[in-house]
């Protein structure tokens, strides 16, 4: 093993022991602004939720995670990164029968990336998918060992927290997926249109999609809107709400709500048609999947980082 490599290997070593110390459940949010912990076990069955904007840091084991027509996946060698909300669906994955899964957690914050760009130098936005996964560097595991470490010093975070954050945004800034990052921050980029529209999906997804509606609020053609949102969620805007209206769906029918009346309480007005495209999207339909689901524990989860 290298000296770069050893150094990496040690890093990662204790920031696992931070997160461990730190997280007695499966998800801790931290007193560091933005921040949150994560402790999981293998998952026998995808978990289903929405990515916020957010860079995503595994420390032990490994996350498959589906986004539209996209499967990805990531381990302590590489790193995800999403810069608008996402409709997913995840699988925590271990090699170890005892091993856990171990990861972390940074909502990106828009003024917070606009002051670190005022400052940084970084190639112009081009058109892009809104999310990815990328290598790690060693320069990022120093930084967020950093950040960690204000955990066990508490009267330090107010004053060394900002300067870390911001180290991790630089390095950001500075990888592969550094120019869709700078785009977060900036009102006129296309990736701020698409997140207009994302806004209005996300906010009447249980009425009829119109797409000139959207094409307005992002002050684009339809054509082009339909272009830019494929390319950064890789669904289209219809799939996208759809995706939506099941997520939203089966956390009613999880939660005790009759099959039909959750179909029609996201918008569904065939009840045949709301139990096909819930079974593609979860793969059986509504009232077997809510079975299984109680029956192994896993209507309690969520889709961690």
């Amino acid at each position: 093993m290298t000296a770069h490599l050893r150094r990496m290997h040690d890093t990662l070593t204790e920031l696992r022991g931070i997160v461990s110390r730190h997280t007695p459940g499966r998800y801790q949010s931290t007193v560091l602004p933005r921040v949150a912990l994560y402790k999981d076990r293998a998952a026998p069955q995808p978990v289903s939720g929405v990515y916020q904007p957010m860079m995503a840091l595994i420390l032990s084991g490994a996350k498959e995670i589906a986004i539209g027509d996209r499967r990805l996946r990531y381990d302590p060698a590489s790193y995800f990164i999403a810069t608008v909300e996402l409709p997913a669906s995840g699988c925590v994955k271990l090699d170890q029968p005892n091993e856990q899964y171990l990861a972390v957690s940074l909502d990106l914050d828009s003024d917070q990336l606009a002051s670190v760009l005022s400052e940084a130098d970084v190639s112009s936005p081009t058109a892009e998918p809104a999310f990815a996964v990328n290598p790690v560097t060693s320069e990022l595991l120093d930084a967020w060992l950093r950040l960690l470490r204000l955990l066990d010093a508490p009267k330090d975070i107010a004053m060394l927290a900002p300067l870390c954050e911001r180290e991790i945004l630089y390095r950001l800034l500075q990888g592969p997926q550094g120019a869709i990052v700078r785009q977060i921050a900036r009102a006129d980029s296309r990736l701020s249109q698409v997140r207009r529209a994302i806004a209005l999906i996300r906010d009447q997804f249980d009425r009829p999609l119109r797409v000139e509606a959207l094409a307005d609020v992002a002050s684009m053609s339809p054509a082009s809107l339909h272009r830019h949102f494929r390319t950064a969620t890789a669904m289209s805007p219809l799939q996208y709400q759809k995706s939506l209206r099941l997520q939203e769906a089966r956390r009613l029918i999880l939660a005790g709500r009759d099959v039909a009346a959750a179909g029609f309480a996201v918008g569904y007005e065939s009840a045949s048609q709301f139990s096909r495209e819930y079974a593609r999207l979860f793969g059986s339909p509504p009232s077997r999947d809510a079975k299984s689901t109680k029956l192994t524990g896993e209507s309690n989860r969520t889709l961690a980082a």
